[in-house]
């Protein structure tokens, strides 16, 4: 008996420590959950990041296979026509299920979206690799679901967490991308119940992409002023330039989007004809220079003078890319933009050209995607904190002047921009008129 009682009183001052602390089983269990699916996204974004390389490269050795851009996208819409149709919304169907968590997001999306991604870069499509690792680490954590019996609320806190996993590892942020995760399905607000599990995923995820010697770029910003009141007047500026290319940006791709649906009904139509545009541009402008990442074009933005209409062409390339359905993201292409488009701020804005490149670089994105706390962090972690306060003030002025746009049309607006605009609170983007 005694030993029964001694055995009792331990279970029952565990119990009372753990009444006392229960921050405690809350660390351990997301913590475990965390490292469960950092471990699985950081694999999946490591090999998606070197076999997106080595297209990339194998695509600029056999420049030939661009002619073959139209049957790709008449593969990838033949593939999401027939077997696709329920994960086609891609990063707005994350966004959904963390406001209105519905069935398990089918695991296809993660191999379909990745096989799309790298077949829109091998044959020469102009796309990104966000919301491939989003839709990828997404797909993978909601699998996770029954097994670990989450509730709707855990449920929600899951696939913020891998979103925040996929995007940290992806671009080598972990910071960015836990705050990136907290932030973007709802404008203006930031899910604190969150918190532990976005940072705990990302930073695994992170460690493990690099622990599978994936690389990310390096960028470096040469030289950066003192902070004065002329300075930060010339951010602002920068700041109202990347607003505007923003917005211009989100309302073109959805125009150019809702033309290819209009005229052309069936899917793989829609990316035989946009592959056959955007191959003959290529041929007709002579160069690859606009197609793919970009990454050599977005560092030479941080050294040397380029020509001032980089960041339109690019543009265009990719609302075409885009909009006929290809597969990819729109954020790296954004990160080209923005740095073209800094690059080509110098001409009027005398700061130095590496830093111009560089606030347009996350401004541009932090308007696009309403992410302003998530684009200062990354800016941080990407160029130094010593341009912390240029990045800051760029963000958010971007933020605010690309208005009530975005290329997440299910993002919902928790806070208006503007006090104006209070009537918009609770409303989805893609209600606005």
């Amino acid at each position: 008996m005694s030993n029964k009682n001694q055995s009792r009183k331990i279970i029952l001052q565990i119990r009372l420590f753990f009444r006392r602390f229960p921050a405690i089983p809350y660390l351990a269990k997301w913590l475990f959950i965390s490292s469960v699916i950092g471990t699985c996204i950081g694999i999946a974004s490591a090999i998606f990041l070197l076999t997106l390389e080595w297209v990339t490269n194998f695509r600029e050795v056999h420049i030939w296979l661009i002619a073959l851009l139209p049957l790709g996208g008449f593969a990838i819409g033949l593939l999401y026509k027939h077997l696709g149709k329920d994960i086609e919304a891609g990063n707005n169907l994350l966004i959904d299920t963390i406001h209105q968590p519905q069935e398990i997001i089918p695991f296809r999306m993660a191999p379909f979206i990745y096989l799309g991604t790298l077949v829109t870069h091998l044959l020469g499509g102009s796309a990104g690799r966000e919301g491939t690792a989003l839709q990828m680490a997404g797909a993978i954590a909601d699998q996770f679901t029954k097994p670990f019996k989450l509730n709707e609320p855990e449920r929600r806190i899951l696939i913020i967490a891998a979103i925040a996993a996929g995007f940290g590892s992806v671009f080598g942020t972990p910071l960015a991308g836990a705050i990136f995760g907290l932030e973007f399905f709802m404008i203006g607000r930031i899910r604190y119940d969150a918190i532990l599990p976005a940072f705990l995923s990302a930073t695994i995820a992170d460690l493990v992409t690099k622990l599978c010697q994936a690389h990310h770029t390096v960028y470096s910003i040469g030289v950066v002023p003192e902070v004065s009141v002329l300075t930060l007047l010339y951010a602002i500026l920068a700041g109202i330039a990347a607003g505007l290319c923003a917005a211009t940006f989100s309302r073109v791709i959805h125009f150019v989007s809702s033309q290819f649906k209009k005229y052309l009904t069936y899917p793989p139509l829609r990316s035989l004809i946009g592959g056959i545009i955007v191959a003959l541009a290529i041929w007709l402008i002579g160069t690859t220079k606009y197609i793919g990442l970009g990454i050599p074009t977005i560092i030479k933005a941080f050294n040397e003078p380029l020509p001032s209409y980089d960041f339109v062409i690019k543009m265009a390339f990719t609302i075409l890319t885009l909009a006929a359905g290809f597969k990819g993201g729109e954020v790296t292409p954004l990160f080209f933009i923005g740095a073209t488009l800094g690059n080509a701020l110098s001409y009027f804005i005398p700061l130095p050209i590496g830093l111009l490149a560089g606030m347009g670089f996350v401004a541009v994105f932090a308007g696009a995607t309403n992410t302003p706390l998530a684009c200062m962090l990354m800016g941080i972690e990407l160029f130094g904190q010593e341009c912390g306060i240029y990045i800051a003030i760029a963000c958010i002025v971007a933020y605010l002047l690309s208005g009530h746009t975005t290329i997440y049309q299910k993002q919902v607006i928790g806070e208006p921009k503007h006090s104006r605009f209070a009537n918009l609170k609770g409303k989805r983007m893609n209600e606005l008129k």
